[in-house]
């Protein structure tokens, strides 16, 4: 276990060690243990949370607010558009002063190519640790999450469990592409041999390809790529099917929307989960296009795991949360 990891910034996956991730992961389920027994653990009792936050969320915020009350401090919810961070405060700027305010700077901001500069020029200002709530390269704390859920699921022993990382349709929007970089990055870890599944148009960020290959081999896991979705389900342990949109293949949202509609055959359906191992279980960090990118009844269905997965985002942020700040 690894016992230091006060002051630290949690931006990107490969922040913390593989050692570190473990350490986070025991401290989630002792902290998951002591609320199932209501047993006080207020470790951050008068420290005070800023959640600056770019882009909507529920989960999110949610699970951060509700995490630092029960370790006993308090989140302070910050909207960029109501305040002067949209007339010109800029990152140098919120990390010197929240640092000062502030035991720890939580941030989502999710804009193509800004969100995590923005991220790491408050860092780099702050005196504080600055948490990545989602940005538009990594989504690190539902990535903890999922993590914690597979193990919940299938076991501390994950090598040679096959876990499918899909993109699937989903018509509301472009939506960021840093779950499914988080996870090709962190799962090889532990691991699990990865098959990202897309169509052509759907590539993660070349630089974050490297790194998740560069991972496996170091962690002797598999990573394969495939444009099939059917053949990549098939005897999957662990199927994790979302959306994402096509900025590496286009920045342009007009052009990107055209794209997706070419794939509406991409669906978690009952038809492809069968072709997955019968114990598979079914992963989605929510919300979900229902019956445009899953089916109800794979999503309500006995393989889901979702709502576990929801509720970890609370244990494995408290986690960290209690370690840094």
């Amino acid at each position: 276990m690894q016992t230091y990891l006060h002051g630290r910034d949690l931006i990107g996956d490969l922040d913390f060690s593989k050692e570190e991730v473990e350490t986070i992961l025991d401290v989630a389920f002792d902290l998951k243990r002591k609320r199932a027994l209501n047993e006080p653990h207020a470790y951050l009792r008068d420290k005070v949370l800023a959640m600056l936050f770019f882009f909507s969320s529920t989960r999110t915020r949610g699970s951060f607010e509700a995490g630092i009350a029960q370790l006993g401090g308090h989140g302070a919810f910050i909207e960029s558009r109501t305040t002067q961070i949209s007339h010109g405060d800029t990152p140098k700027e919120i990390g010197e002063i929240f640092g000062r305010y502030f035991d720890g700077i939580a941030i989502r901001h999710v804009d193509w190519g800004v969100g995590n500069g923005y991220l790491n020029g408050v860092a780099k200002a702050s005196r504080v640790p600055v948490l990545n709530m989602q940005c538009d390269i990594y989504h690190p704390f539902q990535c903890l999450a999922d993590l914690m859920t597979i193990i919940e699921k299938k076991g501390r022993d994950l090598r040679r469990k096959k876990m499918v990382v899909s993109w699937a349709y989903a018509a509301s929007y472009q939506k960021p592409m840093s779950v499914p970089q988080s996870l090709v990055l962190q799962m090889p870890r532990f691991g699990m041999d990865v098959v990202l599944a897309h169509p052509p148009e759907f590539k993660l960020m070349p630089e974050i390809m490297e790194m998740a290959r560069e991972q496996a081999r170091k962690f002797g896991a598999g990573f394969d790529v495939t444009d099939d979705m059917e053949a990549a389900f098939k005897d999957a342990d662990i199927i994790y099917a979302k959306s994402w949109g096509a900025m590496v293949h286009t920045p342009d949202a007009e052009e990107g929307a055209r794209i997706i509609k070419k794939y509406e055959h991409w669906i978690t359906d009952e038809r492809k989960m069968a072709l997955a191992k019968s114990d598979a279980i079914y992963m989605h960090p929510l919300p979900a296009d229902r019956n445009i990118e899953v089916t109800d009844g794979v999503m309500d269905g006995p393989q889901s795991v979702v709502y576990d997965e929801a509720e970890n985002r609370l244990h494995a942020q408290k986690a960290v949360m209690a370690l840094t700040m």
